[in-house]
């Protein structure tokens, strides 16, 4: 079953890569797919977040 991450567990699932980089990596458009809450926080579903990883390790190679 699929979940959503909030922005702090997703920067330490990249062994705490910063804040103000995840948000950079979103203006420059190469960040996860995001869901705005209504009270305007971010999530994004794991299962994006693992396939956007896959994508970046196929880049990789």
């Amino acid at each position: 079953m699929d979940q959503l991450m909030t922005v702090p567990q997703i920067l330490a699932e990249l062994n705490n890569v910063s804040r103000r980089t995840f948000y950079r990596w979103r203006e420059l458009g190469i960040a996860p797919e995001c869901i705005r809450l209504p009270n305007g926080e971010l999530r994004v579903w794991r299962s994006e977040f693992q396939t956007w990883l896959e994508q970046l390790r196929d880049r990789a190679a």
